[in-house]
């Protein structure tokens, strides 16, 4: 199989979707690998790394999605991305549909088969394309909160570990799971008080038992929500709902009653946001100020680390590139149920259902959809 992998258009992206080592091990198996002229140059990986490994530089996008069967990257391909794409070519890639219909419907459009990194299961449901890029979103989350937290950037001027004979800050983390549990290690780290809450008893556990009384570990209610944030110098939105739009865990009116400079960093911006003021925002201006309050909503934010990142993602990734270019899509996906899961659009169709639910879409289930390809989607 042609594998082909386009450099990363989106703002301030700069992981790629093989590293060499990865392009190896595919060359070892016999299969064509293609990728775009610079596309690791943000990883430290410049062309000559891609050839040494067996790669063939292009020397431009075009030449990647015109020729290549497979199309691996990281983040959603961006729109004119979308438009390059066509009937039976492969993407593997981040999609986050629920929140984007522009996204999905240019993907209908294309006719090509999208498979989302994010939806991927393993055999006991969890999501381990996803979990890389969870970790570092957690760690980093409370990293780049305490840098909006200085008064310069237009936090209330609070060191999150505080010094003696000063109290340090008070960090809420919504959300115990891969993102809210790293976000924890690092603000208790840091030397803050941190509390976490979750709607899960036995997660509850799970965290008290690897935090012991270092960090509060707090059944979530609304009630709960609501008054922790306000006491809260910085809050963490680490609640995830597979493929679908995250719920909204904060109102504007919870945000109008926190601290004047506190910060909320909405790791759950991918999947359209967890506080009702969220928005998309870029590593280029990364914050805002709404009611006083900033926010911190980068919808990348592993790409700060894209070497890290790349590297950790490669780690999960690659035995599903394999597959794919081993057996081809159709009999991956039918020897894999985990990977049947991550396919989201095929050939005109939604074939995930949080994607079809968020967005008011026909959905088909995986696998009989890549057995009947005759018609394309249809809005209810």
């Amino acid at each position: 199989m042609k594998i082909g992998v386009p450099r990363e258009i989106k703002n301030n992206e700069f992981r790629v979707g093989l590293t060499p080592a990865s392009v190896t091990e595919l060359v070892k198996l016999g299969h064509q690998v293609c990728i775009e002229t610079m596309a690791g140059a943000g990883i430290g990986m410049p062309d000559e790394v891609y050839v040494e490994a067996g790669a063939r530089i292009a020397g431009s996008p075009e030449e990647i999605f015109s020729t290549c069967d497979l199309i691996v990257k990281v983040k959603e391909p961006q729109p004119d991305e979308c438009r390059s794409l066509r009937e039976g070519q492969i993407l593997f890639t981040y999609l986050h549909l629920a929140p984007d219909p522009e996204q999905t419907r240019l993907l209908l459009e294309s006719g090509a088969t999208a498979i989302a990194y994010e939806t991927v299961t393993d055999t006991e449901g969890r999501l381990p394309l996803l979990t890389p890029m969870s970790e570092i979103a957690g760690k980093l989350s409370v990293q780049a909160g305490a840098h909006c937290l200085e008064k310069p950037r237009g936090g209330g001027g609070v060191l999150l570990g505080g010094v003696p004979g000063v109290a340090p800050g008070k960090v809420l983390v919504i959300g115990g799971g891969i993102v809210g549990s790293n976000a924890a290690v690092i603000a208790h780290g840091m030397g803050s008080e941190v509390t976490i809450l979750d709607a899960s008893i036995e997660r509850l556990r799970v965290l008290n038992d690897r935090f012991g009384n270092g960090v509060k570990c707090i059944y979530s209610t609304r009630e709960t929500v609501g008054t922790f944030a306000r006491d809260a110098d910085m809050v963490v939105g680490a609640v995830l709902v597979p493929g679908a739009v995250s719920p909204k865990l904060l109102t504007r009116d919870d945000i109008r009653d926190m601290k004047q400079g506190a910060v909320t960093v909405d790791v759950a911006i991918d999947q359209g946001g967890c506080f009702e003021t969220s928005r998309p925002t870029t590593h280029q201006e990364p914050s805002y100020i709404i009611d006083g309050v900033v926010h911190y909503c980068v919808a990348n934010m592993p790409g700060a680390v894209p070497k890290t990142s790349t590297f950790a993602l490669n780690n999960v990734t690659l035995p599903y590139v394999m597959a794919l270019a081993e057996k081809g899509y159709r009999q991956a996906i039918l020897d894999d149920q985990g990977l049947a899961n991550g396919l989201n659009v095929h050939r005109g169709r939604i074939t995930h259902p949080a994607v079809a639910k968020s967005l008011d879409y026909e959905y088909v289930p995986a696998r009989d959809a890549i057995k009947n390809i005759s018609r394309l989607a249809s809005v209810r």
